[in-house]
């Protein structure tokens, strides 16, 4: 098997490792060769050195037939974006001067090489992950590897490229204002922005940290939800990480709502082709059951704008002020200008902003109501380097119009290919979803892709034709909201953990729900949750527990009515299963106790 001939996603190698026709060896070899050959210059701030790579994957060929089925992702080799750390190499975030060498690994890199993956190499990225260009870096600009007049987009442009050459099988990058999707539309690629804090923090240089995001770029969707499954988990030690809350819908297939900015808000700053393909890629999924609705896109822009125009520049001078206060002269220029902006913002300023955030998310929230997904270009065009050379911060601004304002309103999204424009350069689309929701239009995606694309990347390689489901690692199990007597420590709480249920967090329903009382003055006294308007309703407290799926049926069998398993809204905007009451009659006569806000406040009022 020769270099040309083998495709890197994920399906071929884990096909070729079990067939035996492939060791590790073989294929660090194969992708030192394709390094060594590769035409496209500044992809690699640093590169696992040959004998590293060969110790690494010699140990993993030494391991059992059992233990190689134990590890996900055997032999695959994947790239880092340098303000990633990995364990002995140096990190830069772009910046020589800045540079350090880690004595410990990100957590996501940890845990994908626990899971068997090599890394091959720290890539090349805009200075401190501020840009969406990828030019904006001492180690040399990127020139997109299909034309190279023109960008690769960033910041995380190595990663991007080196995954669309062929020489890797995905690659990590970081996305505070759009560095996932962009390089992924410029460069035939996916892109996964995960949920803010769904993939740790920890060992990530921080551009802006409360609103900073580890991405995952791959040849296929399905590549790219495995990695993600790998990476993610709470961690404890990582800043702003997050528990996943994850909706019980089990994704959308045949008919679904996404919506699309009025034709006046949208942008394709003078390219006619772009605006042609999204026309295109809005027939697509017209045809995939989709039904077209028109949103008012303007509270996103808006939201967009805060990125750069708000107070939120402070915290990327925060990121490194000691460092730039004391060598400022070693910022590329561009990178400076912008980052020494920071300085500025007031505390009033700040608040400020974070109130007009905050109303326009609530202006916002009731969209998710009538649409599933939201489906934008990745970005309205692309431009030369000598484009961005003589305008650099009003261009990249401009590729932020549909990027920016994702990680402020704490949304996910899948970017993938939409085919290309008659300059032979690629488009993308981006699908837009709340936090949590990346299952839920992930075979959306993957389906719209697979309609679009015939190569995966820059090679020749077509797409798998196998769309596989969707799962979360932890598919066995569900979670359910329990409001009254499941609760920790009260009376029916050991139903829960004689099934083996496991306490997720604590948390509130959205702020639509009336609670009631269920034989009131009786030991059987419980409360019944309905939901509501938001004029009627309120938060109520509760408990999600993790339950085997196994134990669901016995459990549910136990429930009486008025009560039974449905969906609840979180406050977050995710759903899980959990007790509701049947509504209409069954309410007559029961006392409302909503004012509480809580089973337990209601409990030691009545004492």
């Amino acid at each position: 098997m020769t270099a040309p001939q083998l495709s890197l996603d994920l399906l071929n190698l884990k096909s070729a490792y079990c067939s035996q026709k492939l060791q590790p060896s073989d294929l660090m070899a194969l992708v030192l060769e394709r390094i060594h050959h590769c035409p496209s210059p500044h992809i690699w701030i640093f590169q696992t050195p040959e004998s590293d790579l060969m110790k690494r994957a010699k140990a993993l060929e030494t391991l059992s037939t059992e233990e190689r089925n134990q590890l996900p992702l055997f032999g695959i080799p994947f790239a880092v974006k340098d303000n990633i750390d990995v364990a002995g190499y140096p990190t830069t975030a772009g910046c020589p001067a800045y540079q350090y060498v880690p004595r410990h690994s990100a957590t996501i890199v940890k845990k994908l090489e626990e899971a068997g993956a090599i890394v091959i190499g720290k890539t090349n990225l805009d200075q401190f992950a501020s840009g969406l260009v990828g030019t904006r870096s001492p180690y040399g600009a990127c020139p997109n590897p299909f034309d190279g007049r023109y960008i690769s987009g960033g910041s995380s442009s190595g990663s991007a490229i080196a995954l669309t050459l062929g020489l890797v099988s995905f690659s990590l990058g970081t996305d505070t204002a759009g560095s996932g999707r962009v390089p992924a539309a410029f460069n035939n690629i996916v892109g996964l922005k995960p949920t803010r804090g769904l993939l740790s923090l920890k060992g990530v240089v921080p551009a802006c940290l409360s609103l900073d995001c580890p991405s995952i770029f791959a040849l296929t969707c399905q590549d790219a939800w495995e990695v993600l499954q790998i990476a993610s988990g709470y961690d404890p030690e990582g800043s702003f990480s997050r528990r996943a809350v994850w909706p019980q819908s089990l994704g959308l297939s045949e008919a679904f709502h996404f919506g699309v900015p009025l034709k006046r808000q949208l942008e394709f700053f003078g390219n006619a082709q772009a605006q042609t393909q999204f026309e295109k890629a809005i027939i697509a999924l017209e045809k995939l059951g989709g039904t077209q609705v028109e949103i008012d896109y303007e509270p996103f822009a808006e939201a967009a704008h805060l990125l750069y125009g708000g107070p939120w520049l402070a915290e990327r001078y925060a990121a490194i002020q000691g460092f730039i206060e004391a060598s400022p002269e070693a910022l590329f220029p561009v990178t400076r200008k912008i980052i020494e902006k920071g300085k500025n913002p007031s505390a009033l300023e700040t608040f400020r902003s974070l109130y007009r955030l905050d109303s326009l998310k609530r202006q916002i929230e009731p969209l998710w109501e009538t649409i599933d997904l939201l489906v934008l270009p990745t970005t309205g065009t692309i431009y030369t380097l000598e484009q961005i050379e003589n305008d650099p911060i009003v261009l990249n601004t401009n590729l932020g119009y549909y990027t920016n304002f994702m990680n402020l309103l704490d949304l996910c999204a899948w970017a993938v290919p939409s085919g290309f424009q008659v300059n032979g350069l690629p488009t993308g689309i981006s699908l837009v979803a709340p936090a949590f929701h990346e299952k839920v239009i992930a075979e959306i995606a993957a389906r719209f892709h697979q309609e679009q694309s015939v190569s995966m990347g820059a090679t020749k390689h077509p797409l798998p034709q196998k769309i596989s489901s969707f799962q979360h690692a932890q598919e066995s199990s569900l979670l359910l909201a329990v409001f009254g007597l499941h609760l920790s420590g009260q009376p029916l709480n050991y139903q829960l953990v004689d099934c083996g249920a496991k306490l997720a967090f604590t948390g509130k329903t959205a702020p639509c729900y009336q609670c009631f009382v269920v034989d009131e003055n009786t030991p059987k006294a419980r409360p019944a949750a309905v939901r509501t308007s938001k004029e009627k309703g309120r938060s109520i407290a509760l408990e999600v527990w993790e339950m085997p799926h196994t134990a669901l049926g016995a459990f549910i069998a136990r429930i009486g009515p008025p009560l039974g398993i449905g969906n609840v809204l979180l406050d977050n905007g995710s759903t899980v299963k959990g007790f509701i009451c049947e509504g209409g009659n069954a309410l007559d006569g029961l006392k409302e106790i909503t004012e509480f806000g809580s089973w337990r406040v209601y409990l030691n009022q009545r004492t």
